[in-house]
Parts: C-alpha cells; sequence; structure tokens
C-alpha cells in the first residue's frame, strides 16, 4: 500500500487532513509528530491517530536538537524580522521538514503533508525543507487542493467521517495558537483587527506586567564560544536552559509581542508572540559581544542581521546563502566567552554586569585617569582625513 508521512498533531485538522489523505489517496498515513517542546499529549496523540486506522504513530524528542541547532545558531546572529519578531515558528518548520523527509526515505513513503493553510509562511517553509531533503518525495497541501472551504466544512467533514470534535472547536474559529520550547504564537479572531487590544486571557506563558512581581530577578549566564552554557554558575544542556528562562522571563512579564508583520507571499498579518527565554538570552549575547568582538566584526554582524532573518523568516535556514552568513556571524565565535549578569525585572531585561577575560575592552584606552595612550596628534590626524570626506559623494 502507497504510504503518506503527515505532520500530525493530534488535533481536530490534522485528524481532518489525516482521514482525508486515506480516503484521497488510498494510502497508508504514518502519522509524525516532531515533540520540539509544545504542549503535548502523548496519549492523545496516539489515541485519536489509532481511531484513525493508523498503525504507524512516530513521536519524535528533538528538544535538545532544536535549540542547539537551530535556536541557539540563529541568537548568534541576533535575527529579529521587522525589528521585534524573533522567528520562533519560522525557525521550527524547516527542523520538522527535514525530519519528515527521513521518516518517509525509511519507510518508503511516496509522500509527505502538512495541515498549514494557503494564506500563511509555514506551508513555505514546511515545502523548502521537504524539497530540499527529498527532491523525488511528492507534496501534498490539502489545505490547497481540497473543496473544504470554512470552519463548517470541516465540521461536517468530521462528523460525516465520525472525527471526534472537541466542544472548544464547534463554535466560532479558534484562535490560531503555535507553540515550542522558544515560543507561543497566537493569531485571528479579534486579534485579526488592528485596533482591538490583544485579550489578557490569549497570554499563556508570561503574566502581565501589573501582575509582575516587585522585586527584580538576578540571573548570571555563563557563555562559551558564543552559546549559553550555565545559570548561576550551575551548567545546564540547552533544553533545559532554555526552559528555566521561559519560566523567570515568563513569570516577569518579559517577551511580549504584538506585531503587525509582512508574510512572505505579501499579506499583512498580525501576530501576538512570546518569548521569554529567548528575549533574555538575546540581550545578554548582545551584552558578552560588546566585551569580547572588535567594532569591524559587531558592525559586519549588524549590516547581514536584516538579510539573515528574513532567509529564516521565509524558510530559506537549508540556503546556501543563510549558510554563508551564518560563517561571517560565527568567525569570531570563539571569543564570546564569559559572564552576564542581568536583572529581569516587569518586563525588562537590565545589564548589571559583563565579566570576561577577553581583552577587546581595554580599561587602559578608555579610562578618563589614563591618557598616555592615545596621542593627541593622531587624533588630529584623524579628524582631520574625515572631515575631507564629508565633500565625497
Amino acid at each position: 500500500m502507497k504510504k503518506i508521512v503527515l505532520a500530525y498533531s493530534g488535533g481536530l485538522d490534522t485528524s481532518i487532513i489525516l482521514k482525508w489523505l486515506q480516503k484521497n489517496f488510498k494510502a497508508e498515513v504514518i502519522a509524525y509528530t516532531a515533540d520540539i517542546g509544545q504542549k503535548i499529549n502523548r496519549k492523545k496523540i496516539i489515541q485519536n491517530a489509532k481511531k484513525l486506522g493508523v498503525k504507524k504513530i512516530i513521536i519524535e524528542n528533538l528538544k535538545n536538537t532544536f535549540v542547539k541547532e537551530y535556536i541557539f545558531p540563529m541568537l548568534r546572529a541576533h535575527a529579529m524580522y521587522e525589528g521585534k519578531y524573533l522567528l520562533g515558528t519560522s525557525i521550527a518548520r524547516p527542523l520538522i521538514g527535514k525530519r519528515q523527509i527521513a521518516v518517509a526515505k525509511k519507510f518508503k513513503a511516496f509522500a509527505v503533508s502538512h495541515g498549514s493553510t494557503g494564506k500563511g509562511n509555514d506551508q513555505i517553509r514546511f515545502e523548502l525543507a521537504y524539497s530540499f531533503f527529498g527532491k523525488k518525495i511528492k507534496i501534498i497541501s490539502p489545505w490547497r487542493i481540497w473543496k473544504l472551504q470554512s470552519r463548517t466544512d470541516l465540521i461536517k467533514y468530521a462528523k460525516d467521517n465520525k472525527i471526534p470534535i472537541p466542544k472548544d472547536k464547534k463554535g466560532s474559529p479558534p484562535f490560531s495558537v503555535d507553540d515550542n520550547i522558544f515560543h507561543t504564537s497566537t493569531e485571528g479572531k479579534i486579534l485579526e483587527n488592528p485596533r482591538n487590544k490583544a485579550p489578557e486571557h490569549i497570554f499563556q506563558r508570561t503574566v502581565s506586567l501589573e501582575r509582575a512581581p516587585s522585586k527584580p530577578t538576578i540571573v548570571k549566564i555563563g557563555f562559551k564560544n558564543g552559546d549559553p552554557i550555565s545559570i548561576n554558575n550551575k551548567q545546564l544542556n540547552p533544553e533545559k536552559l532554555l526552559e528555566k528562562l521561559n519560566l523567570i522571563g515568563g513569570k516577569n512579564g518579559v517577551g511580549r509581542v504584538d506585531l503587525v508583520e509582512n508574510r512572505f507571499l505579501g499579506i499583512k498579518s498580525r501576530g501576538v508572540y512570546e518569548t521569554p527565554g529567548g528575549e533574555i538570552l538575546y540581550f545578554a549575547h548582545r551584552a558578552m559581544e560588546s566585551v569580547t568582538l572588535d567594532k569591524e566584526t559587531m558592525h559586519q554582524k549588524e549590516r547581514i542581521m536584516p538579510i539573515y532573518s528574513e532567509l529564516v523568516y521565509n524558510g530559506y535556514w537549508f540556503s546556501k546563502k543563510r549558510l554563508k552568513l551564518q560563517k561571517i556571524v560565527d568567525k569570531k565565535r570563539n571569543l564570546v566567552t564569559g559572564q552576564v549578569v542581568l536583572k529581569i525585572f516587569k518586563g525588562n531585561v537590565i545589564i548589571l554586569s559583563r565579566i570576561t577575560n577577553n581583552k577587546a575592552y581595554s580599561m587602559k584606552k578608555v579610562s578618563f585617569e589614563e591618557n598616555k595612550t592615545f596621542k593627541k596628534r593622531k587624533v588630529e590626524n584623524f579628524i582631520r582625513f574625515h572631515s575631507k570626506q564629508l565633500n565625497k559623494s
């Protein structure tokens, strides 16, 4: 029997897609779930898939791989799309797509499928990864080819095919929520109109500033070769380190972003993001680089950051261009070693201290008490040279 590997969450939408694939392609569907730190109910996933006649159900723990090989390289680049978005959903799709193709090859499946809608970015991110790793494997995107057009159509299809419908799915369309160990995003419903304030109940991992503690939390993050390795002198693996920072940031109201963004397809959309641990690491890494890297290296990274961020947003994680930029980002990462002390307080990440054995920062050169290092004549020549540049095109 032909086989299809479906990116399966166990929820209503992917259950409908699973049944639709079975009926329309007369194929065995392999349910594949990548555990990248989202809220996951293994029992529910297995039960729902079995009810639909699935024989092969794969739930793969990718949390540590996701943080170490995808999130950390992106944080080293200080990637931020349109000045706000830390790319939490964008960075997850390439990994899932890569592993889906690996499963498809293992079980000799002729196709892979996903549940992304026809208007969003995720369909592109998934399918670029599929194309990169499985050029001969067919891609099935149900939302672009089936005749189901509305929530009502989906509910009717579920009833006709005896797919259980949770009570919260029977009424109006739900918020579109994506979460993983790095972030939670919420879109749809009241958020679609940018005039509307985001209601407090949609936030899942951060408290409001009003409810955040009145006492700050002090955190020391240790870095080695550009990556965080410890919190308060305790070494942690990438997954545990990010989880701990998520808790610290979340309880202090860090990491909320309300953004109207430009999708790759050209549609403007409004999303609310929560990235508490990611925001802490973003500020901490920049602080660590400020005392360990030279000006030219830092400024070169700043120039390529918007390009790098857009490549990740658009699904080009595996592209030669992104890999080339990553080499620039990581050129002197071995120098980025030391500790940063932060104060986390009511949505703010405040730098208190930077500690390193690196010699990039010179106390002698910067001190107001020491003037022997700088020769005045050289400074005058420097200014004279640049004065002449003002009239050049």
